[in-house]
């Protein structure tokens, strides 16, 4: 598995605008988004009427997603290049460029990536998204929840639940814990599947003795396909904390069978509950 993966789903799903999601599903988008300028609105091309220059970009683009997914860093990069000289106008190969400075760790080259995709294209709420999660990682909060909220402001974004997790995150981070679980109640709201954001609430209901309402959230991530190591930790304390033995049974069961070697297995067998 190559390491582009241990990113959060959505810097590849919203990392970009329309034509990227369309690239990561696989295909060539029947029409791109693009910026011609710094103060153009990006306009909406047709196949017949897409730009030559564009196109050669948006096959640019695609190899370089193809080679970051594969973890070759370089050769995506080098692509991304090509893709700015036929299309020096066009916000998504810097949104994409950015990614891969945030994956090898190179932060301010990333951030500097995200400011000039966003000077070209300042309506992108899936850029300030992610510019909005580099900035996290970056130790800076107070910014990060500037551009979270510019993103949920923008009445045609449709990526809110995720975003409302990601400021949950943040805040967490930052230890705003009142905060984190506002905004991950907000998430769970517009997404209930999300197997992340009912892990984190349970978590913080646990951390802070609700356990009752810690264990709806917990056994909602557990009774599904999402269930992972730290979702059944989680479950067997909290069952646990309510003397649940029969319910605590059967989460370490499931623990030891599909999750033999992870640390908190190897947790449960040394029997450290409150590490």
């Amino acid at each position: 598995m190559s390491r582009a993966r241990s990113l959060p789903s959505i810097l590849l799903t919203t990392l970009l605008g329309g034509a990227m999601a369309l690239l990561l599903a696989g295909g060539l988008a029947a029409c791109a988004t693009g910026g011609l300028s710094a103060s153009a609105t990006p306009e909406t091309f047709t196949e017949s009427d897409e730009p030559e220059t564009r196109k050669r970009a948006t096959n640019r683009l695609k190899l370089a997603v193809l080679y970051f997914q594969d973890g070759k860093y370089n050769f995506a990069l080098d692509e991304i290049k090509q893709a700015i000289l036929t299309d020096p106008n066009w916000f998504e190969p810097y949104g994409m460029r950015a990614l891969i400075q945030m994956q090898t760790g190179d932060f301010p080259q990333a951030e500097a990536s995200f400011q000039k995709a966003l000077a070209i294209n300042p309506n992108a709420s899936d850029l300030k998204h992610n510019y909005g999660y580099l900035l996290c990682k970056m130790k800076r909060p107070e910014q990060a929840m500037k551009l979270f909220g510019a993103a949920l402001a923008d009445p045609a974004y449709t990526q809110r639940a995720k975003t409302w997790a990601e400021q949950g995150r943040c805040q967490l981070g930052n230890e705003q814990m009142a905060e984190a679980e506002a905004s991950f109640m907000r998430s769970y709201e517009l997404d209930a599947g999300n197997a992340s954001t009912g892990y984190n609430l349970a978590r913080l209901l646990f951390q802070r003795g609700e356990w009752v309402r810690a264990q709806f959230y917990a056994r909602r991530v557990n009774n599904g396909e999402r269930a992972s190591a730290e979702s059944l930790w989680l479950g067997i304390k909290i069952e646990r904390s309510l003397s649940n033995r029969d319910a605590q049974l059967q989460l370490e069961a499931q623990l030891r069978k599909r999750f033999t070697q992870s640390p908190e297995a190897l947790a449960l067998e040394r029997g450290a509950f409150n590490e």
